[in-house]
């Protein structure tokens, strides 16, 4: 058994299966561009052929001319190294243009693969990750993998025929010093196979420090304000100094286990060369060899050396390029913890009734956020949940359109668990108008238009009207076609507020989440909103968080959440009238301050 470990371990190690199971994984990508790749390859075994001209040219020329002064210098010589080097160049050239197109495509079909998967992922899959991370995962890393991918080829190829070439030319001259130089080149190599193991520890932190300063730069872009207002420039600063020293200290790192790879095949090399100089001058003293045979073959193995000692230079490239498609394929082959149950049905618009049935559910695991919910909810109800913070009433209505999925019980729309619906059609019966809303960067239309792609100018302006939008919007020198900067942040809040309301109006789902929708804003702009919402809430079965309870005494259900667990649920005269109830004292100590305000 052991023995048979061996010889495995020995045969992945000659053959580098690494190399080949990461080119297979590529080749879905690379098949729909196969001939121009073909083409890129087949060109470089000409490119690396013609290293041999050279060095096969001096020998006529040094026995003929330099040393028998026999002719005078054959002027063909020259001329055809010359055609024969523009040739390669011309050559190097058509194949570096075929391999950046060709390695542009993938590139292009893998960020594509890539940006579908990271739309698959759960909420549970952001929450873990900072944005550095998830730009790094998904972009860069097809870049990394990619960049190289078709340029390593190249240059395998290109180096695999220049030595096949070189080598010929090395037992053309001399089988004795050919033999001396295999093996010395055959040395160099020897190290190489444990590099691999050596760095992968460093490139898995480098990957992860890389991202980290993808991660600052969005902080700052995004928390400007906040860094602005509380002084904390120094602190960032710090902060990302930090980082910088880490990756820094990570770069070197990695050049201590890589680039002593250099050095030391520049020593085994120039052995080689000594060796063969000391033999060859032997071989030549004793007339086995003549002077051109010798400087022929001194000039292959020079040649065949040159790419050899440099090795180490591309090596980090080549390792980055094969841990990043190792990366890719990890993120590609998973399976998101949220998807379609196999044979799931669609949800259609009607629905009569919606239950949560002892729901049971934990971000962390053994760390319970919601104990044993019991919801009954009639089509056309109007629920509002109500609660301390932290209470869970966004962890229960985020559950839902399955942000989450639930550790145990069930979640029923007509008694159907919402898990065997399929999530398209759970989702569009539900429309979601968040405290803060997120705006895409483009027009005010384009942002009301995702609520319905296909919704015509008089349901945009209907839409419009009913968020109470249409007052602004006519202030507005290009109205609807208004650009809003990225996340809308040309806007105020309440103007974000009513064009999420407008987006919705345009969704027109059977089943309305508020969570928390007018609690940022201040009185005038939550009084406009709230009218809004007053219109987008008709029809529909609506589920309200509200912090306010003043905008949830008309709700036909009120549900008080305490610590998970539901604690009392009725309209607001029933709750009003248990003695000593949560509802009761929430509502009171509001009702205190507000008349405190006055």
């Amino acid at each position: 058994m052991i023995k048979n470990n061996y010889l495995n371990d020995t045969i992945n190690k000659i053959l580098n299966l690494r190399f080949v199971m990461n080119y297979r994984r590529m080749w879905p990508y690379v098949k729909p561009f196969w001939f121009r790749a073909l083409c890129s390859m087949l060109i470089c075994i000409p490119i690396g052929s013609l290293d041999a001209v050279i060095a096969l040219a001096l020998k006529p020329y040094m026995d003929l001319v330099m040393v028998e002064k026999s002719i005078a210098s054959p002027w063909y010589i020259p001329l055809g190294i010359v055609a024969f080097t523009s040739i390669q160049g011309g050559l190097k050239y058509l194949s570096s243009y075929l391999s950046t197109w060709v390695g542009g495509r993938i590139t292009n079909g893998l960020k594509f693969d890539m940006f579908k998967k990271l739309l698959t992922l759960p909420t549970s899959f952001y929450d873990k990750r900072n944005s550095g991370d998830i730009v790094f995962q998904f972009n860069n890393q097809a870049d990394l993998a990619c960049s190289g991918l078709l340029d390593n080829l190249s240059v395998f190829t290109q180096r695999i025929f220049s030595s096949i070439s070189l080598v010929c030319v090395l037992f053309y001259n001399s089988w004795q010093l050919a033999i001396i130089a295999v093996i010395v080149l055959a040395c160099a190599f020897a190290p190489v196979a444990k590099l691999q193991k050596k760095i992968k520890s460093v490139m898995d932190k480098t990957v992860m420090a890389d991202a980290s300063i993808i991660t600052a730069y969005n902080e700052v872009f995004a928390g400007n304000k906040t860094i602005t207002s509380y002084n904390l420039s120094n602190h960032e600063a710090g902060k990302f100094a930090w980082i910088l020293k880490n990756v820094f200290n990570l770069r070197i790192k990695m050049v201590q286990k890589t680039q002593w790879l250099s050095p030391m095949m520049h020593v085994i090399v120039s052995i080689g060369i000594a060796a063969t100089i000391g033999y060859g001058s032997h071989l030549i003293m004793s007339g086995q060899i003549t002077s051109g045979n010798f400087v022929s073959f001194i000039t292959a193995l020079i040649l065949l050396y040159t790419p050899v000692k440099n090795i180490g230079k591309n090596l980090n490239a080549v390792q980055f390029s094969f841990f990043a498609i190792e990366r890719i394929f990890e993120i590609l082959d998973s399976v998101p913890a949220i998807r379609n149950k196999e044979n799931a049905i669609t949800l259609g618009r009607e629905h009569s009734r919606i239950q949560f049935i002892d729901v049971c559910f934990e971000y962390v695991p053994n760390v319970p956020v919601l104990k044993n919910i019991n919801l009954d909810i009639r089509k056309g109800e109007t629920v509002a949940l109500v609660g301390n913070s932290g209470g869970g009433k966004t962890t229960i209505v985020n559950l839902l359109p399955r942000f989450y999925d639930i550790k145990s019980g069930s979640i029923a729309i007509d008694g159907i668990d919402i898990r065997d619906y399929t999530l398209e059609s759970l989702r569009q019966n539900i429309g979601v108008v968040f405290q803060d809303n997120f705006l895409f960067s483009g027009t005010i239309r384009e942002n009301i238009l995702l609520g319905n792609e296909n919704a015509t100018n008089e349901q945009i302006q209907k839409a419009v009207e009913m968020a109470y939008l249409d007052d602004f919007i006519a202030s507005l020198k290009d109205g609807l076609n208004t650009q809003i900067g990225e996340r809308g942040i040309l806007l105020s809040g309440g103007q974000k507020q009513r064009v999420a309301i407008a987006r919705a109006f345009l969704k027109n789902a059977p089943i309305l989440i508020l969570d928390e929708a007018t609690s940022a804003l201040d009185n005038k702009a939550e009084a406009i909103v709230q009218k809004a919402i007053d219109n987008l809430m008709q029809d529909k079965t609506v589920f309200v968080i509200a912090h306010r309870l003043s905008t949830v005494q008309n709700a036909d259900k009120i549900v008080v959440i305490n610590q998970g667990q539901v604690a009392e649920v009725g309209n607001h005269n029933e709750l009003m009238k248990i003695n000593n109830g949560q509802y009761k004292a929430l509502y009171e100590m509001q009702f205190k301050k507000q008349e405190a305000a006055v």
